[in-house]
């Protein structure tokens, strides 16, 4: 069979891949895109995009069951549609996919091939019957949920957070097994959507990564509304009773027994079927692309962007290797990877916008630092709005003045944090921010005071 040539390949149409094919095409240059699945990758499908659709509708259903409380009546209890909800979040994925489609198929020079992809060579790769060649190659086929081989679970009727999006009713019980952040967004959504809702967490604390009293305010919020939580689950297990599944988390404990389980247990890349092997391509022991500061795998002429590299499992780190990679080749800017400030949030309610190193991080660094804190009970637009769980964080080296980290855990956190994370690209000391006049009132507001009550972190 003779290979079709092309000037570029870019195996998976996510976050990454989409973007940089119109670079490519837009600098003359032919393009194999090749997807598998859905064009857009998780965040369009199944991550970003239908899930903080679902998180709104769940904050307008919670803001509708506190209306009392700011002086509001209603003339009924309220009541969620679930159909209604899926069905929103439907239309805005889907429209978001079919607006990503047509842009692709307007590009002139681009093909998008469906179908799965593996390596044959170096610079080819086969998509069903059709084999394709380029002196360029672009990994962007990021990952899927994990599950483990927990004892029971080939007996029951799980859920990922991909066939989440998929349910047509509302779960009576929802046992979500995991605590981390895609786990408790989903557990608190639908808790908010009317379900019971369990969380069942291996390590000690919910968030292992964050610091412990971001940890225990988060644990807090969840419990607040009604979510049960239990930590230092040793014994996780799955049985079927009845209609419903029992899981076993802690020897001596009941079961949680619930109409549906949800795992959420981590995530698995996809480069386990790409044929990595006959490109010659090295990979670590988690699967992860190996790349270097710029994005070039082992081999001269194939890349890596998004997770399937294990530099990054968000969108916005995706999209920031489409952005080194397109410097490097097109506009001869040198970005690298190394270049960027881990930044993140996790989207409960209310959400958390992290940036930088966390206060444990500063600790083990072993610098001398300085931290200022706020609650949100001393933020003046969290009290007018009735939202005054959580808290603000910053933490500044001692002696060079430098920015090394942010927490901000309540309203407007996601993006409130961006005043401090901007700051730390800027390479701007703490005393910039101090001296900064923000508009009250305002979350953000509060920043240049906490930059002006700093104390050494003990």
């Amino acid at each position: 069979m003779t290979a079709k040539t092309f000037d570029a390949i870019i195996i998976g149409a996510g976050q990454a891949g989409t973007p940089l094919a119109g670079r490519l095409n837009a600098a003359g240059m032919s393009v194999a895109l090749i997807e598998r699945k859905l064009v857009g990758g998780t965040c369009v499908n199944t991550g970003c995009i239908p899930t903080k659709t679902m998180v709104a509708s769940a904050y307008a259903a919670h803001l509708a069951r506190r209306a009392a409380d700011y002086g509001v009546t209603l003339s009924g209890p309220v009541g969620v549609d679930y159909k209604a909800i899926k069905a929103r979040k439907d239309k805005v994925s889907g429209a978001s996919r079919t607006g990503l489609e047509s842009w692709i198929a307007g590009m002139d020079k681009c093909t998008l091939y469906r179908g799965h992809a593996r390596f044959e060579s170096a610079n080819t790769v086969r998509v069903g019957d059709d084999l394709l060649t380029a002196a360029k190659i672009f990994l962007n086929t990021g990952g899927r949920a994990s599950v483990p081989d927990l004892p029971g679970i080939h007996d029951i009727d799980y859920l990922t957070n991909s066939s989440m999006m998929d349910l047509e009713v509302l779960p009576r019980h929802l046992i979500v097994v995991g605590g981390s952040y895609i786990s408790l967004e989903f557990a608190q959504m639908f808790r908010r959507f009317g379900s019971d809702v369990t969380v069942i967490e291996k390590s000690p604390r919910l968030t292992g990564r964050e610091d412990e009293d971001v940890s225990a305010t988060i644990l807090s919020i969840l419990e607040n509304e009604g979510i049960t939580v239990h930590v230092g689950a040793d014994d996780i297990g799955f049985a079927k009773q009845g209609d419903d599944i029992a899981v076993t988390f802690s020897a001596g404990k009941p079961p949680a027994v619930g109409s549906h389980v949800l795992l959420a247990l981590g995530r698995t890349l996809n480069t386990d079927d790409l044929g990595l092997d006959k490109a010659g391509v090295a990979v670590d022991k988690r699967g992860a692309v190996i790349v270097d500061d710029q994005l070039r795998t082992s081999v001269p002429g194939i890349w890596a962007m998004g997770d399937c590299n294990g530099k990054g499992a968000f969108t916005h780190t995706s999209y920031n290797d489409y952005e080194i990679v397109a410097a490097n080749l097109l506009d001869n800017d040198p970005r690298k990877v190394s270049d960027r400030i881990e930044a993140y949030a996790l989207y409960i309610d209310p959400p958390l916008g992290r940036c930088g190193m966390t206060e444990a991080a500063v600790r083990k660094s072993g610098r001398r630092a300085l931290v200022g804190q706020r609650p949100m009970t001393r933020v003046g637009r969290a009290v007018e709005k009735g939202e005054t769980q959580g808290f603000m964080k910053i933490l500044v080296d001692a002696d060079t003045r430098e920015i090394l980290g942010c927490s901000v855990l309540g309203p407007g956190g996601d993006e409130a944090v961006h005043c401090v994370l901007d700051l730390m690209y800027a390479k701007a000391p703490i005393d910039t921010l101090a001296r900064a006049m923000h508009i009250h009132p305002t979350v953000s507001e509060l920043l240049p005071t906490i930059a002006q009550e700093l104390k050494p972190l003990a």
